[in-house]
């Protein structure tokens, strides 16, 4: 079983499983994002729970040993779904009422829903007059439903994250590279947000990005993001799925400027590529002296995702002045988030590598060997760990030699 996430989970629909549960089978279900808590460690009688991420309410799951992940790159679910390796027999969706065609918009999310949608058994949508609709290529006939569930509520918001003063130092360092005309690529968290938010002296932007929140919508509103030099959807931002505020969702209402895609497209190599200037803004929990990237696991707990990152760094690297960026703090409380060897795995390969950004500078690891790689990042380190990540890589080389 497989639903919207973030913004785009059928609330109504989650939370009828959650109490029937023990009416059926035992069930499976594939998580995304969650947000309403619904799915808690005490449904686990009845659920198994798989997911790509552990974020938001999947914290819980995964600390509480019951979140079976799925380790693999976001671009390929829609790949894995087609192929039934992760076969999804019931589709439950989030949509706002039918158009006099009998047509639903697919709302806040597309991305892997619409393979979803060509192959579940079953598809549950929950109407609900509050949700906007979106434009996009693909809608929902009425005659593919087989269950419809009438509904009336605000859909969830993303949480907004809080920007502080390291973050909008890494965010003026990460700004400093991003160039008018430039497209933009945005993930998730504080940081990223940031960056958008340090960008608004720029002119012509454009958006092609998996997530797109408050912070795309405040450039578009400031007549930043133009879409208008991105060489293909001229005049419109490209977006899988919808994450922030009721304005956001507002905003996003039969606007033809915001235009919803499918996986398939949003994370396409060949598209990536082909955009002029992409720059592609994430995060991680923890980098290495080489430019290998853990994005997925802090203190032990499962709580990022292998996501689309390294789909969108290899976009960049490939687009013609592009820029792909790895933004985050040095430290976390006394803890270096630059590291000699990272406590997690590695979710982008230092193969990959391209600029990292902390609050003490900019480190472009494109085209370097070992060597020059540890010389930068030692540089954006944070100042009291610089020594020791030092003294750690000379042990971790000799270490190699000898063996």
């Amino acid at each position: 079983m497989l639903w919207g996430q973030a913004d785009a989970e059928p609330v109504t629909l989650v939370r009828a499983l959650a109490e029937q549960r023990q009416r059926f089978a035992r069930t499976r279900v594939f998580l995304g994002v969650g947000l309403s808590g619904v799915m808690a460690p005490g449904l686990a009688d009845a659920i198994d729970f798989v997911g790509y991420c552990g974020s938001g309410s999947n914290r819980r799951l995964a600390e509480s040993g019951l979140l079976d992940i799925w380790p693999g790159h976001y671009s390929d679910l829609p790949a894995r779904i087609l192929s039934g390796d992760l076969r999804i027999d019931v589709l439950m969706l989030q949509v706002p009422p039918a158009d006099a065609s009998g047509r639903h918009s697919l709302g806040l999310a597309h991305e892997y829903l619409l393979a979803a949608l060509a192959t579940a058994r079953v598809v549950i949508a929950e109407v609900n007059d509050q949700a906007p609709w979106t434009m996009g290529l693909h809608h929902l006939d009425a005659t593919r439903i087989d269950v419809g569930v009438a509904a009336s509520y605000a859909p969830l918001c993303s949480p907004s994250p809080a920007s502080g003063p390291i973050e909008t130092a890494i965010a003026a360092h990460a700004a400093s590279l991003i160039e008018d005309r430039a497209t933009l690529q945005c993930g998730l968290g504080a940081i990223p947000q940031a960056v958008l938010a340090a960008l608004h002296e720029r002119r012509g932007l454009g958006v092609h990005s998996g997530a797109v929140g408050d912070g795309v919508m405040a450039l578009m509103e400031a007549g930043v993001v133009t879409n208008a030099h991105k060489g293909r959807d001229a005049g419109e931002t490209i977006a899988g799925v919808l994450m922030g505020s009721t304005r956001l969702h507002r905003y996003a209402h039969r606007n033809p400027a915001l235009q919803m895609r499918g996986t398939e497209y949003t994370h396409d190599p060949d598209v990536l590529a082909s955009l002029p200037r992409f720059v592609a803004i994430n995060s991680a929990i923890e980098v290495d002296l080489s430019g290998q990237v853990n994005a997925e696991v802090a203190a032990g707990c499962y709580v990022g995702a292998v996501g689309g990152a390294v789909d969108f760094v290899r976009g960049a690297r490939r687009s013609r002045g592009g820029v792909p960026i790895i933004a985050l703090p040095a430290t976390a409380g006394a803890h270096s988030r630059i590291v000699a060897t990272l406590s997690g795995p590695v979710s982008t390969p230092r193969c990959d590598a391209g600029v990292f950004v902390t609050e003490y500078g900019i480190a472009d690891l494109r085209g370097l060997p070992l060597a020059a790689r540890r010389r930068r990042m030692l540089d954006i380190a944070h100042p009291a760990h610089r020594a020791r990540l030092e003294r750690e890589a000379c042990a971790e080389r000799r270490q190699a030699a000898a063996a």
